[in-house]
């Protein structure tokens, strides 16, 4: 298999993964277990079991979608009560709570290194 259909497979995988982790985690949050870093940690997996070969340029891009979907998860599961937009939300990320925010950031982190590929490292020495 081609490097590129390895990408396709690793940006499906990321986007199952990342629909399932979003699910999984309302669903633990009604349960009262908050769980933000599930969703970006679901991509990062998705992607690193679906493109099987070591990338660090689509890691990097796999942990700014964890990001991404760490932001629009805390959004869609407690917007503010002021302005319920996702605008007013992104401009307002400071006012977060400081754990909210270190557990957005280790999703992103998380979902970064689940997704560089399954490729052992070389031994040059």
């Amino acid at each position: 298999m081609n490097r590129q259909v390895r990408i396709a497979l690793g940006v499906l995988g990321a986007m199952a993964g990342g629909v399932i982790g979003y699910f999984a985690f309302m669903w633990m949050a009604r349960q009262g277990f908050y769980a933000l870093v599930l969703p970006p940690g679901l991509l990062g997996l998705g992607a690193g079991l679906c493109v099987r070969f070591r990338s660090t340029p689509f890691a990097l891009g796999c942990g700014v979608a964890g990001l991404a979907l760490g932001l629009f998860t805390e959004w869609k599961f407690a917007p503010f009560v002021t302005d319920a937009s996702l605008t007013y939300f992104l401009g307002h990320l400071h006012r977060l709570k400081p754990l909210t925010l270190l557990m957005v950031g280790i999703g992103a982190f998380i979902s970064y290194r689940m997704a560089l590929g399954s490729d052992p490292k070389v031994n040059r020495g």
